[in-house]
């Protein structure tokens, strides 16, 4: 997705927990196509746990944020909540 450097854009975060392993390629996936948007991303693998732990800190409109999240939290498997900045 292109960048608008004229629309009122948002800082947040996006918490995401992967337990299902087969989703990888497809969270990646969706990771690229919003790759103008993120400012920059962390990931943790629990071994114990067998799941992995993804901050993604992201600047963009509501929407595409909104989006985003919402694509991923649907992918099986995987859990996204999103925290923005007052700023």
């Amino acid at each position: 997705m292109e960048k608008n450097p004229e629309m009122k854009t948002r800082v947040a975060v996006i918490g995401i927990v992967v337990e299902n392993f087969d989703s990888t390629e497809a969270l990646n996936d969706i990771l690229h196509q919003y790759g103008n948007y993120i400012i920059g991303r962390m990931g943790i693998p629990y071994r114990e746990k067998k799941i992995s732990i993804i901050s993604v800190a992201v600047d963009a409109p509501q929407n595409v944020i909104s989006a985003m999240s919402g694509k991923i939290g649907r992918l099986p498997g995987v859990s996204a909540k999103t925290a923005y900045a007052t700023v």
